[in-house]
């Protein structure tokens, strides 16, 4: 069956870098572009549509479009957090099906590591309605999440042990990654014997802090099939907020309840159809959580499906994050959904590492989440397939 699509994802680039001590943001941006144009066999001449999120430098599309170079007639700096660059997937699709633009650049690039930011401390956002009553209190990112972890144990009975086995899963899959910032493998004993930073979050259920990026061109499919068949289909995208609703909130689920759904009803698939997954992790409890909103478990369930390497490619039913993820790989600029849609792109193309390929992997999962779980947070999810899906 051949399904079809508004778009098609034909360029995807990984910054090596894990520490950008040499490089400014602007720099950055320049050099992913760069990367993903040529992984499309295009040129910045072709771009004519460009989106990043609110990190993005000076007036985002503006100043890229005069830093690149890039002739420019559509820009989008939607910000939703970590889960921006799934939403930006959607979103150009829908602007080259509307004929705004035919060539779309994402790109995102950060610093953070290189400018010694510890994402565990607290942190505000510009002033946000919310910051007034929740900041005096100090609130800290690893403890929103680990609220959330420490509910879902109390309401199901998932364990440390559980939450562990996503990290091993992810360690399995860095080993074969040389530019992971953590290669070694770890086993559910190393995880839960590791430091405790949140009750009940240890260290190694936390992700790396990295700077660098990603990138990604998406194409009109005219365009599309003067390319070669490397490109990668968008069959349907999703999106959703959810907040504290004055207090009234449920800490086990998040908005990827509604954004899986909308993602699989636009593509006309199920979670059973998923070849391989790429899910956010900023945490593990964050990747236990949101398996469990997108289907591939049923809700409860999720610490009894991560168990015993069911996420680890060519062991288990659902490799997830074969690049080693935000739990070892990168966490560019603390937002994971680009490197997730650039190593689903890879599955789908049969390019990841041989140690970790999916035989055969023609339809693909991405998943980001922005904001925190244990407060407010959208989530954005994607379908993907292989070009002859």
């Amino acid at each position: 069956m051949v399904r079809p699509t508004k778009a098609y994802i034909a360029g995807v680039y990984e910054h090596p870098t894990r520490k950008a001590i040499d490089k400014t943001i602007p720099q950055l941006h320049a050099e992913l572009a760069a990367g993903a144009l040529a992984d499309a066999g295009l040129t910045k001449d072709d771009v004519d549509g460009f989106f990043c999120d609110g990190t993005g430098p000076g007036l985002g599309g503006i100043s890229m479009a005069e830093y690149i170079g890039l002739d420019l007639k559509y820009t989008d700096c939607t910000e939703t957090g970590g889960s921006s660059y799934i939403v930006h997937v959607g979103h150009a699709a829908q602007a080259i099906a509307d004929g705004k633009c035919s060539v779309a650049l994402i790109s995102l690039a950060g610093r953070p590591r290189a400018e010694g930011l510890k994402t565990l401390g607290a942190r505000t956002y510009g002033g946000p309605p919310e910051a007034g009553f929740e900041m005096p209190y100090g609130p800290a990112v690893v403890n929103t999440y680990a609220m959330a972890a420490m509910r879902h144990m109390h309401e199901f009975g998932t364990t440390s042990e559980q939450l562990a086995w996503i990290k091993v899963a992810a360690s399995h899959h860095a080993q074969h990654n040389e530019h992971a910032v953590l290669r070694a493998v770890v086993t559910v004993e190393d995880v839960v014997n590791s430091p405790m930073i949140a009750d009940p979050l240890h260290r190694l259920d936390c992700c790396v802090i990295s700077d660098g990026g990603g990138a990604l061109v998406m194409v009109s499919p005219e365009i599309a099939k003067s390319l070669g068949n490397r490109s990668v289909k968008v069959l349907g995208q999703g999106e959703a907020i959810k907040h504290l609703n004055a207090g009234q909130v449920d800490l086990t689920y998040t908005a990827g309840v509604t954004s899986g759904r909308i993602a699989f009803e636009e593509a006309n698939l199920t979670p059973a159809d998923m070849d391989y997954a790429s899910i956010y992790d900023s945490f593990t409890i964050t990747v236990l959580i949101t398996l469990e909103d997108l289907g591939f478990c049923a809700r409860g369930e999720g610490g009894k499906f991560v168990s015993d390497g069911n996420l680890i490619s060519g062991i288990g039913k659902l490799p997830f994050n074969t690049d080693g993820g935000g739990l070892c790989n990168n966490h560019p600029s603390n937002r994971g959904s680009m490197t997730k849609v650039i190593e689903a792109v890879r599955q789908l193309r049969g390019e990841a590492h041989p140690a970790v390929q999916v035989p055969d992997c023609t339809l693909a999962l991405a998943h980001g989440t922005g904001g925190q779980i244990g407060t407010r947070s959208g989530s954005a999810t994607v379908i993907l397939g292989r070009n002859d899906a």
